[in-house]
């Protein structure tokens, strides 16, 4: 009856997405993974040092964004890795384009779907987690308390939604589920780990053809090194510390770098669209 009441055919599929999402428990347990880490993070986070305190905020924010940084862009691959292989091989995309539907409104669909599974998870998560930290945490002012955790949500998800449509991408070039998934394995690897690592080498380095311009532009390519100097910019200001914080407070600020990652989002958007367009069914 719900979905009679749905007029557009983009809202029809992403509440068709939503809805599979928590019939096969995802939304369910990823939600329940952010809380786990969230929770650690804030509450445990402390005990190697040989005692239980709550930290400041600065502290906090910058281990949630340091650990988020792995862990959201493997629940965006793990939630969008099949939306259209595994469609294509259960016969169900050829199904759904026997409809009075274009491909716009497909990829759309799924693409607000897909992010509001993730908003709904770590916007449930990290809203928990702040929530406790202002019922016991007296040492915390609840306005920016609340800015902080509300612009951790919003770039998270920003990162998550880059890899969604990563994933759109290599599921619709794909043929098995098999490669689509070991092929945003590797990107998943290359992004958080290897392009990470090889940055913060050159920028500890004194190679004498390294730059401001040049770091500027290997920060831009990476949506997991914009999400890790967003975070530190918006955790400290200004005044903000480490390699790729002053570097991008230098030239871009927190604004320059949020269209950054709308760049990155529009531009991921445009290709995954075309190449469905272009797919053969």
């Amino acid at each position: 009856m719900y979905m009679n009441r749905l007029k557009s055919p983009i809202l029809i599929i992403a509440y068709k997405e939503i809805c599979d999402s928590s019939r096969n428990r995802w939304l369910t347990f990823m939600g329940s993974i952010f809380l786990l880490l969230s929770l650690s993070v804030s509450f445990a986070g402390s005990a190697v040092t040989g005692s239980l305190y709550l930290p400041e905020l600065n502290s906090l924010m910058s281990s949630l964004a340091t650990i988020s940084v792995f862990i959201i862009p493997l629940a965006a691959i793990l939630l969008c890795y099949d939306s259209f292989v595994g469609e294509e091989e259960a016969g169900t995309l050829l199904l759904l384009l026997s409809y009075p539907l274009t491909r716009s409104q497909i990829i759309f669909g799924k693409l607000l779907g897909h992010i509001t599974v993730m908003l709904v998870a770590t916007g449930f998560a990290f809203g928990l987690t702040a929530a406790l930290l202002l019922l016991v945490g007296e040492q915390y002012h609840s306005g920016e308390l609340v800015a902080a955790f509300a612009q951790f949500v919003l770039s998270s998800n920003l990162l998550a939604l880059t890899f969604i449509l990563l994933s759109y991408i290599v599921s619709l070039k794909c043929t098995e589920k098999a490669k689509a998934i070991g092929c945003l394995l590797l990107l998943w690897f290359l992004f958080v780990l290897i392009y990470d690592l090889l940055l913060l080498t050159l920028l500890v380095s004194d190679f004498a053809f390294v730059n401001q311009f040049l770091i500027n532009i290997l920060i831009a390519m990476s949506p997991t090194d914009l999400y890790r100097a967003i975070n530190l910019v918006a955790i400290e200001g200004e005044g903000a510390s480490g390699s790729l914080a002053m570097i991008a407070t230098t030239d871009w600020g927190l604004p320059g770098m949020y269209g950054l990652f709308m760049l990155w989002i529009g531009s991921l958007t445009l290709i995954s669209h075309r190449i469905f367009k272009r797919k053969p069914l």
